[in-house]
């Protein structure tokens, strides 16, 4: 019986690197599901050879910090429970890609079956929950925006009214044990209905919160059950088998020169590239493509 897993795709720009990452999961044992954001007004046509491939109808648009993430990981999560039957969904974005073939990773999650690769952040986290999950954030949607004069007036509003709360002591969501972590997970058919039956909770709980798509997965599952599936508690990166590069606090893309130390990584997937930097894909690619594929 041939194991199904479903790979989730948050997508807006690079498409020669989406493209790249497409023909990486391109296997008769996977299904690919596409989020294309709304604000997208040409949609780049995408090929596979051996995958089914089911764009989501339903888009979002999506604007960074915003609960519109967490609404666009949901249309992919609920298109592909109805679809099938998936021993792992992946959520990925559209510029990641696989460190390993379809085969290596195929019999990764074999061998770990029932186990959740949720990451969780290490140290003490509260200040950050106290001000992102705490607090009412209003016009979180318009922070990054093409207007400079829009993202600053909405940014200067925010920050007043986040010193207004602090100073009148308004506070809420005091009854919640929150988690953060990576926002791109690894989890079981089981864990995604268990997020799927949360939608409405979800929705109502991080309405006007800040940055809740890496906080809203770790805590239903440290709340519930799931819990003690998780595959890895004490490392972030192990835990999501998710390559992140940082530095003094921020996400760097990966380099042409940096294919010796992604491809010595024991984890799964990395992010992020671009499109100025694509003979690393390339080359990753070439040794994917070069190892057997299931059913070719």
């Amino acid at each position: 019986m041939i194991m199904k897993h479903a790979y989730l795709i948050i997508a807006h720009n690079e498409f020669d690197v989406l493209e790249r990452l497409i023909r990486a999961l391109d296997d008769i044992r996977n299904d690919i599901f596409i989020h294309f954001d709304l604000k997208l007004d040409n949609i780049p046509t995408i090929k596979v050879k051996y995958s089914k491939l089911y764009l989501i109808n339903e888009r979002i648009d999506v604007r960074w910090g915003d609960l519109s993430v967490v609404r666009a990981e949901y249309s992919l999560f609920e298109e592909a429970l109805k679809r099938g039957r998936y021993a792992y969904l992946h959520l990925l974005s559209g510029v990641d890609m696989p460190l390993k073939s379809q085969n290596y990773i195929h019999s990764f999650f074999e061998y770990n079956i029932g186990k959740e690769f949720v990451g969780f952040g290490q140290g003490d986290i509260e200040v950050e929950i106290e001000r992102k999950m705490r607090r009412y954030h209003f016009f979180s949607k318009y922070f990054r925006t093409s207007s400079k004069l829009t993202s600053f007036l909405m940014r200067a509003s925010r920050f007043l009214l986040l010193r207004l709360q602090y100073i009148l002591n308004i506070k809420r969501n005091s009854g919640f044990v929150f988690k953060k972590g990576p926002q791109w997970v690894s989890i079981t058919e089981d864990f995604a209905y268990h997020l799927v039956k949360q939608k409405s909770e979800v929705l109502k709980v991080y309405k006007n919160t800040f940055c809740c798509d890496e906080i809203f997965v770790q805590t239903i599952c440290w709340n519930s059950t799931f819990q003690d599936r998780i595959f890895n508690i004490t490392d972030e990166a192990v835990g999501s088998q998710r390559m992140i590069g940082w530095e003094n606090g921020q996400l760097v893309e990966w380099q042409d020169e940096d294919y010796e130390l992604l491809m010595e990584s024991h984890l799964l997937f990395a992010r992020k590239f671009n499109g100025e930097n694509l003979d690393v894909l390339d080359r990753i690619l070439k040794e994917i493509e070069s190892q057997y594929k299931y059913g070719i």
